[in-house]
């Protein structure tokens, strides 16, 4: 393929030094000398983002124009992460940039860090996302990712005094954004409420959803495609009669209500207007992106033929947030364009293709009818003969009545919800689990009874990681080694070369190098973690890490009982700290703002935290820090220094994880169940190269079926396991809340009682893990050269195959021809 934008740009760093001052001039209006680092940022992105658009723009036409299928990514969240460096790197400019930063009189990391991070996404699902568009743009595959333009973000996460996690607004648009391009002649109208008169729709109130546009482009691909990210405007934002009454808060009623749609993600939703306002944002951004794609592909036509639209694009479904465009593609084809029912559902159920990214029942996304009636009511409309349709269609497939009842779209409830996975499942063409094991789980516990009448739609895409953000830019000296050991740089677009490594594991003289990285990239962190936490953190100890959402079945709360049990182990006299290997535990991670048990894990490990750094006894040998506000800044800088990667939630409760295979890719060992991703990074890499503990899903199953959750039995782990026993002890007597032995009973008491994850079941398994890993850390040798070999073995989870396999196994599509300029 002929490239659009050259992999080393031509362009000199002095030419591009004099570019970014022309922005600073004309753009920030001051001289270099003036400038602020601020300043200087927006310069250098405004700078290289005009060195990508004649590659988007012959992106956006080549798409319209050409005959290859494109992909529609309908996501709640993006986490991009900063934007700078990813847009350096694929304009081929990131030599430039440095020289000509420097010529300017900055530091070139500075320039970087000045970026504040989009808060546009909250974790795995944000970053797969991201991901995913890096890859489609990165492998020339024509696609738009869809989201919200959410003003605030999830919340800027702190910790007050006791420990207890405290939720700010983030403020991420603070700052002066050159990313996203608004674009008011491409805003669209999206209506709520009101009735229907027969099948006519009357909303009650409308919005304007105008487009933010970010370019996304692609790794010596040539090609820039966009993420397109709505955000909410009211139609009419002042009443003036109203203000002019002196009554200025009821005159701007309507823009408060139309701009609270995209003020922050994942609004709590425990009460009636929290939910609301979730399915509020949800069919907004679908409906948008729904008569967007209409428009992109049919343009200048006021009745296209929309029979083709299957052909034109495919949409994603990323999880069950979108899903509610379902209903909507199917609204926009009856009433707006006049098809009868079967052909607006022939077009529909080959348009739409669903991702499940959980097993949990409760992730599964319900919505009560009264409220899809009240917000959406043709909507509701159109979802009760979809399920009476299904119903009928079950009905000639099965005599089984249960089965029927168990997979209507529509639940039998007092009080009836719409199942939006169902939905989901029935009309779309595909339906993909992100792990094998997960995809296997989906068929045979969470959507069995569909497998079973439609098996042909389930496949499996196993999640994967982009190769540049993850291993490129965040760990540049590995990045170089490799480069160096395999004697090119192609890997970076083909990670499956990595497995090149494998003979360079037996090399002592790359094995060492390898473990020198690791090195300085620990001292690189503990750099970081001083300067922007005031950690003092020791690069000589083992980096263990677990940085992942807070909850329950990701099991932080193992991870921090065990670390008590050390502690008490070490306290007693039962360890001595001199046969410890010195190690410094990590956590990073957020709950929802309602999730109590979750927060209160977050409290105590703060806790223990404090109590632990600041105990002379195990000065040197156990530490344990809790950076806030985890987010891909963190992420980039923690992973590449970490030794011990914990992977370690229940079996069968992860879909995938990513985290994962970012660690193994950067040369972290993993700790681990058969959960999720871990099975296939664990046959990939080797049984011996993975710390395995626990147990595994028909174990889980058959502790489940023994009443574990509901007969008290993980009293009897407690009761049995001295150091366990101690470990939970020590929380419920108030060693870490200054001897309040109120501060953790709700924990205490849900570990002892219900503990539905079964931490208390594995804490033995892991813990006798333990020894393991130490007396292989110990050995330098032996741990590096298991890390080189995670890293060769570990090219598979690369976001390209992903989209790879989706390509062939979903969307039937591939890149767009090559362009030659």
């Amino acid at each position: 393929m002929a490239a659009i934008t050259a992999p080393h740009n031509p362009i000199s760093a002095t030419d591009f030094a004099n570019e970014i001052r022309t922005e600073l001039k004309y753009t920030q209006g001051v001289t270099p000398k003036e400038a602020t680092v601020d300043d200087v940022y927006v310069a250098a992105a405004t700078a290289v983002r005009k060195h990508l658009v004649d590659s988007w723009e012959t992106t956006k036409q080549d798409m319209v124009n050409g005959n290859t299928k494109a992909v529609g990514y309908l996501s709640a969240e993006f986490l991009m992460g900063r934007q700078l460096q990813n847009a350096l790197l694929n304009a081929g400019l990131t030599d430039q940039f440095d020289a000509a930063v420097k010529e300017l009189g900055y530091d070139p990391k500075d320039v970087i860090d000045a970026e504040y991070e989009p808060g546009l996404g909250n974790g795995g699902l944000g970053r797969l996302a991201a991901c995913f568009i890096d890859s489609l743009a990165s492998l020339g595959v024509p696609a738009f990712g869809y989201g919200i333009q959410y003003q605030y973000g999830i919340f800027k996460q702190k910790f007050d005094e006791d420990g207890k996690q405290i939720e700010t607004p983030d403020y991420w648009l603070l700052k002066e954004n050159p990313w996203g391009h608004t674009d008011y002649n491409r805003q669209v109208h999206v209506s709520f409420g009101g009735k229907v008169e027969g099948t006519k729709w009357v909303p009650a109130w409308s919005v304007r959803a105008i487009p933010v546009d970010y370019m996304v482009p692609g790794y010596k691909s040539g090609r820039v495609n966009t993420l397109r990210l709505w955000t909410a405007k009211a139609e009419d934002e002042l009443d003036l009669l109203t203000f002019n009454k002196s009554e200025y808060t009821k005159a701007v009623a309507n823009q408060i209500q139309a701009e609270t749609i995209t003020k922050i993600l994942y609004p709590e939703d425990s009460t009636k207007v929290g939910k609301q306002l979730r399915l509020e944002q949800q069919y907004f951004f679908v409906a948008a992106s729904i008569q967007d794609a209409i428009r992109t592909f049919y343009p200048g036509q006021d009745k296209p033929d929309l029979t083709t639209f299957p052909q034109k694009i495919c949409f994603q479904l990323n999880d069950t947030h979108p899903v509610i465009g379902i209903a909507e593609l199917m609204r926009v084809l009856l009433d707006d364009y006049g098809y009868d029912w079967d052909t607006a559902w022939d077009i529909t159920s080959h348009t739409f293709n669903y991702t499940c990214h959980t097993l949990l029942p409760e992730a599964l996304e319900q919505w009560p009818v009264s409220l899809i009636s009240e917000l959406l009511p043709r909507h509701m409309q159109i979802i009760n003969e979809i399920d009476r349709r299904f119903v009928e269609e079950l009905k000639g497939l099965t005599s089984d009545e249960e089965k029927i009842d168990r997979m209507r779209i529509i639940s039998t409830d007092k009080e009836p919800k719409v199942r939006m996975a169902y939905l989901a499942t029935a009309a779309g063409q595909h339906v993909n689990g992100v792990a094998e094991l997960h995809s296997e789980l989906l068929k045979d516990v969470t959507l069995k009874d569909f497998s079973d009448l439609f098996p042909q739609k389930f496949t499996n895409v196993t999640n994967g990681v982009t190769p540049r953000r993850f291993v490129k830019i965040a760990n540049p000296r590995m990045s170089d080694l490799i480069t160096e050991g395999l004697g090119t740089d192609a890997w970076i677009s083909d990670l499956e070369m990595l497995k090149g490594l494998v003979p360079l594991a037996d090399d002592p003289e790359f094995v060492k190098k390898f473990a020198e990285v690791k090195k300085a990239n620990k001292r690189d962190f503990a750099a970081f973690a001083k300067r922007k936490y005031g950690f003092d953190v020791d690069p000589n100890t083992m980096f263990n890490s677990m940085i992942k959402r807070l909850h329950e079945y990701k099991r932080q709360a193992l991870k921090i009982l065990s670390v008590i049990s050390t502690y008490a182990n070490i306290k007693s006299g039962k360890i001595n700290p001199d046969d410890l290997v010195p190690r410094t535990v990590f956590f990073g991670a957020k709950a929802a703002p309602g999730y109590y048990l979750a927060k209160q894990t977050i409290q105590l490990i703060n806790n223990v935290s404090r109590v632990i750094n600041n105990d002379p006894a195990v000065k040197g040998k156990l530490a344990v820090y809790f950076p806030w506000n985890y987010n891909i800044e963190l992420a980039e800088n923690l992973i590449p220094a970490t030794d011990l990667d914990e992977q370690i939630s229940q079996a069968g409760k992860e879909a995938s994880g990513t985290g994962n295979m970012k660690f193994a890719l950067n040369g972290a060992l993993t700790v681990g169940t058969l959960d999720g991703a871990n099975v296939e990074i664990r046959n990939l890499v080797g049984a011996e190269n993975f710390f395995l503990f626990g147990m595994n899903v028909d174990e889980v199953t058959d502790l489940y079926a023994k009443g574990y959750d509901t007969k008290g039995l993980s009293h009897d782990y407690y009761e049995s396991d001295p150091d366990l026993k101690q470990a939970i002890d020590l929380v419920a007597d108030g060693t870490f809340s200054d001897g309040d032995k109120d501060t953790y009973k709700d924990l205490v008491n849900d570990w002892l009682t219900k503990d539905y994850f079964m931490t208390l079941a594995d804490f033995r398994s892991y813990m006798d893990i333990q020894s393991k890993i130490e007396e292989t850390y110990r050995d330098e040798q032996k741990w590096a050269r298991m890390a080189v070999l995670n890293v060769a073995n570990s090219g598979y989870f690369s976001s390209d195959r992903s989209i790879e396999d989706y390509l062939e196994r979903v969307w039937m599509t591939g890149p767009m021809p090559a362009h030659r300029a």
